[in-house]
């Protein structure tokens, strides 16, 4: 009954919209319309004519004032158009120009102005956020809930990853978005009891057609919190605050605002197919760098640092963090070509940090630079792996970094967070500000999603926020659907962020001696499946998952292409795939284009490739699997139609390269 009640009110809402002036994108096919009856506001989208998002609520419930209801609509701004171009290190794409059409809707309530909401509409992308406005002499306030929802229209199936409970996992250290996708899933589910966390994949029903429409959020920094979204019912999914259970309790499942002040935004994409959604760059469009002196210099600096690198734990655990080990991993890391070397958990006990120095002085000697792991605990967790309480204080965290500058550390790994609250923001946020005073480069594990952080912060490299690598050393379950979370992350997870996978092993098996009689994970997938994910995962520094028995016991095509594989992007195209079953992308760095693929289907599948970069006759290396999964290199030329089929084997992939 409820559920009846909710559609009628949406096909009311939908209606009425008809008299208001809907805002286009400047193609004209992304359209918003927002207007407010009986006292809610709500929008209506578009795309092509077709509706996307049925009638959905906004507002946000504030203890000054429940600002979700007895509105109205009292003033509408003229639309603006405005164009901007910008360079990003440390993403998919490093030179944009983007272009939209903007419109802030202004709602009062008892006569009074008190709520501002700015759309802007690209070609596919809207986003939007909310001004709460000044309350005559009010300076603060608190933000309780937002009723911001996104009504999806019946038919439309889910491609979702569910919130983890709160306290739960590793020590309690969860929430920490690393829970499986599930493909075209209908609607009405919650999760596990808790919703679902950003980004959001849809395939929306639209009459007779089909529309790919991803949600998430951006620019969420220590003003506020991390959101995620849960279903109301059937089609109804609506913001959600963190649980006051996350983080042991510690903080507030609230917001903590100025009067006046603005909310991060949330975006939608929409596309007939996944290209606009592989190639969106909205998280980014809508926020601007959050260094104290606006200075580039500060961003070209950080990606000098940018590269790939070694990781001893994923293969060899707690115990290979030891002094000799890891001098044998820098050594790897120099055969390899490779920057960096990231000394994991409990190096603080177990090499200790005189020791640690003289690591980072003979690994500088080899042009191998140190990252350590942190702890970011103080008092959330249970997770006993140190170093522990050197994050989460300032002046124990500056202590630490200034430390790791006299000693030449390149960046730090910190790790366990378990929860999105605005104290845990904050956090995020001054472990970024201190790191980039200290020249120190970040990475998150344990954590929530980046939310636009590439852009604002110069030395942000990467979130975990995913199902990653570590899995596939504890979980035969993981290893056995490798291929078939690959293709979501592609399309879903790494479209809006950085993503810290760390895999790509040549290892068949997650020990040090490479063997079924210790433990630790048996990879399925194929060799060349571990270059291509190379490809499609998308960090500006990875540490793979190789050993140092790797360069004897892994073919030398397979390790000469690891010696050489970029990290750092110029641009991104979309070529096939469906999440879940299959994916193929292309990326260029500089002049070179690189186009990958992988399979989790069944069968083989067959992939054409377009080739329209390269002129006739170009000598090509092609990376590519038999159906026994045995890889191998050969070279083609590029023919008169500029095009190749590839065929995948199931747990295989390819590589095209020049």
């Amino acid at each position: 009954m409820i559920q009846k009640s909710i559609s009628i009110l949406a096909a009311l809402f939908l209606a009425l919209s008809n008299f208001a002036t809907p805002l286009a994108s400047p193609d004209g096919k992304t359209t918003v319309t927002v207007d407010c009856k009986n006292g809610v506001p709500f929008y209506t989208v578009m795309f092509e004519g077709n509706i996307v998002i049925e009638a959905s609520s906004l507002g946000l419930d504030t203890n000054v004032g429940d600002l979700t209801k007895g509105l109205s609509l009292s003033k509408t701004s003229e639309v603006t158009n405005q164009k901007s171009s910008y360079h990003l290190y440390n993403s998919k794409k490093s030179d944009v120009s983007c272009e939209w059409n903007s419109q802030t809707y202004t709602f009062s309530q008892e006569g009074v102005d008190r709520l501002s909401v700015e759309f802007i509409v690209e070609n596919n992308n809207i986003a939007f956020r909310y001004h709460l406005l000044a309350k005559g002499e009010t300076k603060c306030c608190v933000i309780n809930t937002e009723t911001t929802s996104f009504s999806l229209p019946v038919g439309t199936t889910t491609f979702l990853c569910p919130q983890m409970g709160e306290m739960t996992g590793f020590a309690r250290t969860a929430p920490s978005y690393e829970t499986h996708y599930t493909a075209d899933d209908e609607m009405g589910k919650n999760g596990w009891g808790h919703g679902y966390t950003f980004p959001c994949l849809f395939k929306v029903k639209s009459g007779e057609k089909n529309y790919w429409t991803l949600i998430s959020e951006t620019g969420v920094d220590g003003t506020y919190c991390a959101s995620k979204i849960e279903n109301k019912g059937n089609g109804l999914y609506q913001i959600s605050f963190p649980s006051m259970k996350e983080n042991n309790g510690y903080g507030s499942t609230g917001v903590q605002a100025l009067l006046p002040s603005s909310t991060p935004w949330r975006t939608i994409t929409v596309g007939e197919t996944l290209k606009p959604i592989v190639e969106t760059t909205i998280p980014w469009d809508v926020v601007g760098d959050k260094v104290c002196k606006k200075n580039s210099t500060l961003y070209a600096e950080a990606a000098k640092k940018y590269g790939r690198g070694s990781w001893s734990w994923i293969i060899a655990n707690d115990e290979s963090c030891n002094y000799e080990t890891q001098k044998a991993y820098i050594d790897f890391s120099a055969a390899m070509g490779w920057e960096s070397l990231l000394v994991d958990a409990l190096w603080d006990v177990q090499i200790g940090r005189d020791k640690i120095a003289e690591l980072a002085k003979y690994g500088k000697e080899k042009g191998v630079y140190l990252y350590l792991w942190y702890n970011s605990n103080g008092t959330w967790n249970d997770a006993p792996q140190t170093p522990r309480n050197c994050m989460d204080i300032s002046y124990r965290r500056r202590a630490e970094m200034a430390w790791m500058k006299s000693i030449g550390i390149r960046g730090i790994k910190v790790d366990f967070f378990g929860g999105d609250k605005q104290c845990t923001m904050q956090l995020y946020e001054d472990i970024l500000r201190d790191a980039q005073e200290f020249g120190l480069l970040v990475i998150f594990h344990g954590c929530t999603l980046p939310r636009g952080w590439e852009r604002m912060y110069p030395n942000f490299l990467a979130c975990e926020a995913v199902r990653a690598s570590e899995n596939l050393h504890f979980n035969q379950s993981d290893c056995d659907r490798e291929a078939k979370d690959a293709t979501f992350n592609v399309f879903i997870r790494n479209v809006v962020g950085s993503m810290d996978f760390g895999g790509s092993t040549l290892n068949w098996y997650y020990n040090p001696k490479n063997s079924n009689e210790m433990w630790g994970g048996h990879r399925i997938t194929s060799d060349v499946y571990a270059l291509a994910t190379a490809i499609l995962f998308q960090s500006p520094v990875q540490h793979f998952a190789m050993a140092p028995n790797n360069l004897t016991d892994a073919p030398s095509w397979a390790v000469d292409f690891m010696k050489a594989v970029p990290t750092s992007w110029d641009e991104i195209s979309f070529i096939d795939g469906y999440p879940g079953n299959f994916s193929v992308l292309a990326r260029r760095t500089g002049s070179k284009w690189y186009h990958a693929g992988v399979n989790a289907e069944p069968i083989a599948k067959k992939v054409s490739v377009s080739l329209d970069m390269y002129p006739v006759g170009t000598v090509l290396k092609l990376y590519s699997d038999d159906k026994n999964l045995i890889g191998g290199v050969k070279t083609f030329k590029v023919n008169k139609k500029k095009e190749i089929t590839v065929t995948i084997p199931c747990n295989g992939g390819f590589v095209i390269c020049e």
